[in-house]
């Protein structure tokens, strides 16, 4: 088995949590080949008291399909002109390029971001917005995929985003399964406004938080926009606003995609017929699943299944 590449870049100051996540997610499992690299070594570690002796250079960056740029503490001294020049070849070559917390700002300061939706902690949000003005800057994001540059939230959301990244490599199974090992919920809903503090009395990110969750709880009901605005006793302008705002979509494709997830996973781990999926899910008629997956995944639900059941069984 072939295994993919990632190679995490250590820059200076980096954080100690923002980069043990990649090592953490990707270094134990069997599907991916870790390397931690460094422009110059030993690295120093943001508030002292450590350092890290990365594995390799520059170079590393050479042959990633993945490279992960945790964040780091000094985001207003721009990384060195080697690194900035690495990040754009590997880039150019066809490397995935991801980035946690801060290290959105080397990604910004190569220009990686420019005409893209991107994000990072909220309280850099408006400093990278201002610094980088050809950013999309989503504030509220847990994190942003792009395609083929992805960033995330402050400390934790790294590990949503290394979570999406298996389950878009591999399937939604196995990325339950590492979230299970991480003791780490499989997907979060919301974004990262409930952290942030407000000095003003207005409502956080959180706000709707309980109606996803009642959502999720049972994704077969029947429901319509009108339903889930009287649900929270809003007006049914102001909840769609406050909807988009809390999750970048709207309240029904919001749910269409947690019912898609549910059925990947079903077709990945049980063998429900593909004809039962819309009762177990939500989605309506086999016709209607059958659209569902080709407008959002671009295949059908039977190659799906086909796909992850041989990847796992050849794995």
């Amino acid at each position: 088995m072939k295994r993919h590449g990632v190679t995490v870049l250590a820059l200076p100051g980096v954080l100690a949590l923002d980069i043990g996540i990649p090592v953490q997610v990707f270094g134990s499992d069997p599907h991916y080949e870790l390397t931690v690299c460094a422009d110059r070594r030993p690295v120093p570690v943001g508030g002292g008291g450590l350092t890290i002796a990365a594995d390799a250079g520059l170079e590393a960056l050479d042959g990633a399909g993945t490279v992960i740029v945790p964040g780091y503490d000094d985001v207003g001294t721009p990384p060195a002109t080697e690194v900035l020049d690495a990040l754009r070849a590997a880039h150019a070559r066809g490397a995935r390029i991801v980035s946690i917390c801060t290290g959105a700002f080397a990604l910004a300061e190569a220009g990686l971001l420019d005409g893209r939706p991107a994000t990072t902690h909220w309280q850099f949000t408006a400093d990278l917005r201002t610094r980088y003005p050809r950013v999309r800057v989503l504030p509220n994001r847990l994190y942003v995929d792009d395609g083929d540059v992805l960033t995330s939230a402050g400390v934790t959301a790294g590990i949503d985003l290394c979570l999406h990244l298996i389950r878009t490599d591999e399937g939604a199974a196995a990325a339950n399964a590492k979230a299970r090992q991480l003791v780490a919920p499989p997907q979060r809903a919301g974004g990262q406004a409930q952290y942030i503090e407000r000095l003003r009395p207005e409502p956080t990110g959180d706000r709707l938080g309980p109606l996803r969750d009642w959502l999720l709880a049972d994704l077969t009901r029947e429901v319509d926009v009108d339903t889930l605005a009287a649900r929270v006793h809003l007006s049914r302008r102001t909840f769609l606003r406050r909807f988009r705002e809390e999750t970048g979509t709207s309240p029904m494709a919001w749910l269409t995609g947690a019912r898609l997830d549910l059925a990947r996973e079903l077709l990945e781990t049980t063998d429900l017929p593909v004809e039962h999926l819309g009762r177990h899910t939500g989605l309506g008629s086999t016709a209607t699943v059958r659209a569902a997956f080709h407008r959002h995944l671009g295949t059908s639900p039977r190659e799906y299944r086909a796909l992850f059941r041989h990847r796992r069984v050849s794995n």
